[in-house]
């Protein structure tokens, strides 16, 4: 009997194939007492030196296949294995309680992991994963039994389990692996992450239901929109053939659109841009013939690692993306940490609520030596393409400033050394708090451009935490408010001779671009595999007719009213 199960559409597209429920078993060894303590301690030693060997090999497998920014979650899992949290706690367990290796270890891990899943922080939940993932794989040393892999599967099949660590996905044959589907999880988990870095359908964050789902079940997975369908009936199999097959040929459809400009029916040029967070996404943005890169999440070169870049690194990287978008524009973004993203290594002091405290610009202009060193390597870059550079969290007009004015120290120390620094850098901001929004013909005076990063304005201005499942309903990206506001910043852009980008989820959502388009905005940044999508779309709407349209949708009570009225006038 068919049995339908909802989630999270972490990567998108469909896959057919049956269940193969996989789990890591968590070993609970009895608590034992030893003699030789010496012994016991070498021996949990040599279990730990076994798993860096492992981990090191599926570092470079995952290298190989997805690049090296992609492989240094394993840097950190390493790290792991010399934390003294787990590694020196479990040998003061085994020296001073006498315990046996497999008990200090399960002891000490249980307590980082309880730890772990009780902070606010997804991040740092999320983490509570690797620590299980390393943990298990010392223990199956220590046990003396293989820790189960997902390389060894040799018929087409979809993975159903609680979630899937960094290692499990760095190991998943693709001639086989179908999709996967999650207990646990969201868009921004590792699994979720690695499978669009790997185009695999996934739906993930499933819930407890995923459990009865039984081994060898027929599975249908629609990731385009969060659904699994358990034991099909045969003419739901031949629907979701066929719409399997309409998918792919879509998709090998849109590619023709890759070298076509982005431009509405009624002829205004657009850009269309894609978000990275790593040198290796910009395969994705030059395949899908994005217009240029919209924001590069720098933070992702701080995380996954146990100290911070240098400066001649992060001068690498950045060389590399312009040279790589060959005089497209590239807007980076400076360091953005904090909120949802943390880097252990900071050791930032706890806050009650992290997402309203020292985060971001806020961040950078207190740690200046960590902001100089980031603006200096983007300074010495700059003459490698078109750069822009963007501020994010900016709330008033002394942040802005003082940012700016550290900017040209910076610029005016390294022309005083002899570097060459481009004279046609860009200086823009995000737009993501209210009070920036309703400031902004102030802020148009001094910025290049503006860009709206509509994630955190969405919470920001609803009051409701993005990642709180209880108060999700209040995520309302075409509430009239937030339109409101995002109009409300196109404009004082405008007035100001200056243009206009998003870099929010927001900008790549079908239902959003014909009002986003009738509004003014410029420039839309999205997911590399949504710029074609969306450049097929724009090329059916006329800008005129929706500045006419928009006027009305801006009046409207509801986000239902708005996208009813944008579904019928687009005919979406």
């Amino acid at each position: 009997m068919t049995n339908i199960l909802m989630g999270v559409a972490a990567s998108p597209g469909i896959a057919i194939a049956k269940a193969f429920r996989y789990a890591n078993t968590e070993h609970i060894p009895q608590k034992q007492t030893i003699t030789n303590v010496e012994t016991e301690a070498e021996r949990f030693r040599q279990a730990v030196e076994k798993s860096k060997i492992e981990i090191d090999e599926i570092r470079k497998l995952t290298e190989q296949r997805l690049g090296a920014q992609k492989a240094e979650i394993f840097e950190s899992h390493m790290f792991l294995l010399e934390d003294p949290d787990l590694v020196d706690a479990s040998l003061d367990k085994i020296a001073e309680d006498q315990l046996s290796a497999e008990y200090a270890l399960y002891e000490v891990t249980t307590g980082v992991v309880e730890m772990l899943r009780e902070m606010d922080n997804a991040l740092l939940r999320e983490r509570a994963i690797d620590v299980k993932d390393v943990s298990g794989r010392v223990m199956s040393h220590l046990i003396d039994k293989p820790y189960a892999t997902l390389s060894g599967i040799t018929e087409e099949i979809v993975i159903i389990t609680e979630d899937l660590t960094p290692s499990d996905t760095a190991q998943l044959d693709l001639n086989y692996v179908q999709g996967f589907v999650t207990e646990v999880g969201s868009r921004t988990s590792h699994s979720a992450i690695m499978a669009r870095s790997l185009e695999v359908p996934a739906v993930v964050g499933v819930g407890i239901a995923a459990a009865s789902i039984a081994d060898g079940a027929m599975l249908i997975i629609d990731a385009t929109e969060g659904t699994v369908i358990v034991d099909p009936s045969e003419e739901e199999l031949l629907e979701y053939r066929e719409k399997k097959q309409r998918y792919e040929e879509r998709r090998v459809q849109l590619k023709l659109l890759a070298e076509q400009p982005s431009v509405s029916k009624d002829g205004q040029h657009l850009e269309l841009a894609a978000n990275i967070g790593s040198i290796e996404d910009l395969a994705k943005v030059l395949e899908n013939g994005a217009d240029g890169v919209g924001l590069f999440r720098t933070e992702f070169i701080y995380m996954g690692r146990s100290s911070f870049p240098t400066e001649e690194e992060q001068y690498q990287i950045y060389k590399h993306v312009l040279e790589k978008m060959n005089g497209k524009r590239v807007v980076i973004r400076t360091l953005d940490i904090g909120g949802d993203k943390e880097l252990p290594y900071l050791e930032l002091p706890k806050e009650s609520n992290p997402f309203l405290g020292l985060r971001a610009l806020r961040l950078c202009l207190e740690r200046q030596d960590l902001f100089r060193t980031q603006l200096r390597a983007l300074l010495r870059a700059s003459t490698a393409g078109k750069l822009n550079i963007m501020f994010p969290m900016i709330a008033v007009l002394s942040e802005l400033r003082e940012a700016k004015r550290i900017l040209e120290e910076e610029r005016v120390k390294l022309q005083q050394e002899g570097i060459a620094v481009s004279e046609n850098i860009e200086v823009g901001m995000m737009i993501e708090i209210p009070a920036a929004a309703l400031n902004a013909d102030h802020f148009a005076k001094e910025v290049d451009f503006f860009s709206i990063g509509t994630n955190d304005l969405i919470q920001y201005t609803m009051a409701a935490d993005r990642m709180n499942k209880s108060v999700a309903y209040l995520y309302q990206p075409y509430h009239p408010s937030i339109l409101r506001l995002v109009n409300m910043v196109i404009k004082a852009a405008e007035r100001a001779g200056k243009w206009t980008g998003m870099c929010g989820e927001m900008a790549g959502e079908l239902t959003a671009i014909p009002l986003l388009l009738g509004m003014g905005l410029n420039e839309f940044s999205m997911s590399a595999g949504s710029v074609l999508p969306a450049r097929e779309l724009i090329g059916q709407l006329s800008k005129r007719e929706w500045a006419n349209l928009v006027e009305d949708a801006l009046v409207m009570g509801t986000q239902e009213e708005v996208k009813q009225f944008v579904e019928q006038r687009s005919h979406l």
